[in-house]
């Protein structure tokens, strides 16, 4: 079993800063890469922020320079560092880790049950 629990979220006003942090735990072997994802209402799930182990880092246009991805390997600890925040950024904000487990050694996707976030003008 994977459980990934979310903690950060929250309402703040736009410019505000919010830290979302998620630590995985569980029949953890491999994590190869753990991220960010939002989904705001009507909207597909999208890309947030992505990070691998091996240090490469991604993120959708609309945070670039706003939002800073970071992790803590040892812990499997992921955290988004969210800047500047717009009302357009408000959704549900989910964690994901691609890993293998003591029960499977291919990489799976693990997914957080998603953490509010919303930015009020």
């Amino acid at each position: 079993q994977v459980q990934l629990v979310e903690s950060g979220g929250g309402l703040v006003q736009a410019g505000g800063s919010l830290r979302l942090s998620c630590a995985a735990s569980g029949s953890i072997v491999s994590n190869n890469a753990m991220g960010w994802y939002r989904q705001a209402p009507g909207k597909e799930r999208e890309l947030v922020a992505q990070l691998t182990n091996g240090g490469s880092s991604n993120y959708a246009d609309s945070v670039k320079g706003r939002f800073t991805i970071s992790r803590d390997i040892a812990k499997n600890t992921v955290y988004l560092q969210m800047n500047s925040l717009k009302p357009e950024d408000t959704a549900v904000y989910y964690c994901k880790m691609r890993a293998t487990t003591y029960y499977s050694s291919s990489y799976n996707d693990y997914w957080g049950q998603g953490t509010q976030v919303t930015v009020s003008s």
